[in-house]
């Protein structure tokens, strides 16, 4: 039976993404505390993939492959998990700026005001 996708974005997620956009393969700070930890023990119960909206640019699915091995020093961390160009039909995902819908639209106002948790 195979197991069902979980969707990690990088950015925010997994990167902790503190120093803003310098570049779709510019990846210069470190994991969110725990991240690594997480998706090993998340490769126990998941099919983990990281998409990130820079997974479609050239070159950057290399950059975050690279990266991930820079911080984990595990090449088989960086094999075990997929890495799609387009967001997967995941069975749940994790992402710094998305709201759960729980069948209750959002005030516009709620969304423009919207900070991911890394700027509250």
């Amino acid at each position: 039976m195979s197991k069902p996708i979980l969707c990690l974005d990088f950015d925010g997620v997994i990167h902790s993404y503190s120093s803003g956009w310098k570049g779709a393969e510019i990846i210069p700070d470190p994991p969110v505390p725990g991240a690594i930890d997480f998706i090993r023990d998340a490769l126990g119960y998941f099919d983990v993939q990281i998409y990130s909206s820079r997974s479609g640019q050239s070159g950057c699915i290399n950059a975050m492959q690279a990266w991930l091995f820079t911080h984990s020093d595990d090449y088989k961390l960086v094999d075990a998990v997929g890495w799609p160009d387009a967001k997967p039909a995941a069975f749940i995902t994790i992402d710094d700026r998305a709201l759960t819908f729980d069948g209750t639209w959002p005030r516009i106002a709620d969304l423009k005001n919207f900070k991911p948790w890394n700027k509250k």
